[in-house]
C-alpha cells in the first residue's frame, strides 16, 4: 500500500456522542488531578535534587514515568513494550506521530526529550517541559558548538536523551526521512567514543472501526479537538513501543550515515504495509 503524506489528508472528525462527552469530562478531570499531583511531587523533589552536582535528577523522572503510565490506564488504551531498553549511556531516537508520543515513550523508561526552542515559550506546555528536564535547542547550525556542550553535559550526568529526527509529526502511517543535523553533535571527541544510540519505533493501532490515522496529530490540526476525540473514545486502541539494537556512534563515518542507519531501523519496525511509506 502506498501513502503520500499531506496535511490535506487529515481524517474527518469523529462525532462525539453524549456518552462520549461524559467520558471526556471524567477522564479529563482524572488526568488533570494526576498531572497536578505529579507536578506537586516533582516540585518538592526538585528542591532535594538541586544541591546535587551537575544536572543529576535521581528521583523526579520516576514521577514522570508514573504519570505517563497512568495516562494509558485512564484512556483504557493498551501500552506494549517490545525489545530490551538500552542500558548503555547515550540517546534514543524515534518516529513522531502525535502528542501521545511523549507519554508512550516516557512510560517505558526514564528519558529526557530534546525539543525545539520555541516550545519553551508555549504557555503551560513550556513550563511542564522545563520542569521535567527537556533539552531545548535552536535549529541553527551556528549553535552547533553550544548544542554539543549541552548534550555532553546531560549525557555525562547519566541522562538518556530522546529526540525525533523527522523534525515534525506525521499521521502515524509512515516514517519520514531523518534529518541528520542533530547527529553532528555526537561526533565531537567528547561524545563519539562512548555514545550509543537506540532506534525505537512507535506504532499506534486505532480503535476498532476508526480511521487508521486516529492518533496521528500533524499539519494544521488543533490540539484541543484531537485531545477531546481521544478522551471521548469508549475504548481506545493500542500503542506498541519497539526497541531495536543500539549502535555506537564511533562505528559510523559521519552524521548522514548514522541517520540513514537509524531511519532504516525505525522504519523496519513499522507494520509491513507502512514500511515503504515516507
Amino acid at each position: 500500500m502506498n501513502f503520500t503524506w499531506s496535511p490535506e489528508q487529515e481524517p474527518p472528525p469523529v462525532a462525539i456522542t453524549p456518552a462520549g462527552w461524559v467520558r471526556a469530562g471524567l477522564r479529563g478531570a482524572v488526568l488533570t488531578t494526576i498531572l497536578a499531583a505529579g507536578v506537586g511531587a516533582t516540585l518538592v523533589l526538585r528542591l532535594a535534587e538541586k544541591p546535587l552536582n551537575g544536572a543529576a535528577r535521581p528521583w523526579t523522572p520516576f514521577i514522570t514515568q508514573w504519570v505517563s503510565r497512568m495516562v494509558f490506564v485512564v484512556l483504557r488504551m493498551r501500552h506494549e513494550t517490545v525489545g530490551e531498553r538500552m542500558a548503555l549511556p547515550g540517546a534514543v531516537v524515534a518516529n513522531h506521530a502525535t502528542w501521545l508520543d511523549i507519554f508512550s515513550l516516557n512510560a517505558c523508561e526514564r528519558v529526557y526529550f530534546v525539543s525545539k526552542s520555541e516550545v519553551a515559550g508555549w504557555p503551560g506546555v513550556g513550563y511542564l517541559a522545563r520542569m521535567v528536564g527537556t533539552v531545548f535547542i535552536a535549529r541553527d547550525r551556528r549553535q552547533a558548538r553550544t548544542q554539543r556542550q549541552i548534550f555532553e553535559e546531560r549525557l555525562s550526568a547519566g541522562h538518556k536523551l530522546l529526540f525525533f529526527p523527522e523534525g515534525t509529526s506525521t499521521d502515524g502511517l509512515r516514517v519520514l526521512p531523518f534529518k541528520s543535523t542533530l547527529f553532528e553533535a555526537f561526533f565531537n571527541d567528547g561524545l563519539r567514543r562512548n555514545t550509543h544510540i537506540q532506534p525505537v519505533t512507535v506504532v499506534y493501532e486505532a480503535p476498532p472501526g476508526r480511521d487508521p490515522r486516529f492518533y496521528g496529530w500533524w499539519g494544521d490540526m488543533d490540539l484541543g479537538p484531537h485531545l477531546l476525540q481521544v478522551l471521548a473514545e469508549r475504548r481506545n486502541g493500542a500503542v506498541r513501543v519497539i526497541h531495536h539494537a543500539p549502535v555506537g556512534v564511533a562505528g559510523f563515518d559521519g552524521r548522514k550515515a548514522l541517520a540513514r542507519h537509524l531511519e532504516a531501523a525505525v522504519r523496519a519496525g513499522m507494520p509491513p504495509d507502512r514500511q515503504g511509506a515516507s
